[in-house]
């Protein structure tokens, strides 16, 4: 039995269309990405973004404790210490926040079918670990400056020269550095994965 030449040209389009239709499938089945993930990353994003700016602005004050200690006004510089320990406080919490996003991120793993966007998604994962990480350094190195300036401003505790106080505040800044570093090495990572999975 002989086909028309209008009858091949009609099949042969008709399995074009199947198969691209089947390699859109296929395509979109392995850049699948859980919904587990999706809102763990946005959340995790948000908190990250947070510490960043909250940590950032410590640099501000640390300048206004400065210049008030230079002044001799130790009662506005112990008020401006109070509030940095309140806000290390709130930091403390945002990585515990950020710890249980990245936890529900990284469980999400298996379920991504791509390697590469796999791959992406664990250094992102990587990234925030170790921003966590040098939050509870910065976290730290903040404690040990407010100690110390709250004994040189109350005269009580132990007495701390200016060079230890000026040592507290460029670890201080390293950490905000650092901080900063690692949350943009997770954006990054995370662009690269939506270039992978075509978000």
């Amino acid at each position: 039995m002989r086909f028309s030449r209008r009858t091949k040209l009609v099949a042969a389009f008709i399995i074009v269309i199947a198969v691209g239709y089947g390699l859109v499938l296929l395509w979109q089945s392995e850049n699948q990405v859980p919904v587990a993930f999706v809102n763990a990353r946005a959340q995790g994003a948000i908190i990250a973004q947070n510490i960043v700016n909250i940590s950032g602005q410590s640099n501000a004050t640390l300048a206004e404790v400065n210049a008030d200690d230079a002044k001799g006004d130790y009662a506005d510089a112990l008020t401006l210490v109070s509030g940095m320990v309140t806000q290390s406080e709130d930091l403390r919490n945002q990585a515990v926040d950020l710890s249980n996003q990245i936890e529900q991120m990284t469980q999400s793993l298996s379920d991504i079918n791509s390697f590469e966007a796999r791959q992406a998604a664990l250094n992102s994962i990587s990234s925030n670990l170790a921003l966590i990480n040098q939050l509870i350094n910065y976290s730290g190195d903040l404690g040990n400056l407010l100690d110390a300036l709250q004994a040189r401003f109350t005269g009580q505790g132990k007495s701390v020269n200016n060079a230890e106080i000026q040592g507290f505040v460029s670890q201080i800044n390293t950490d905000v550095n650092a901080i900063n570093n690692f949350n943009a090495q997770a954006t990054t990572a995370m662009q690269e994965f939506d270039k992978i999975t075509g978000k």
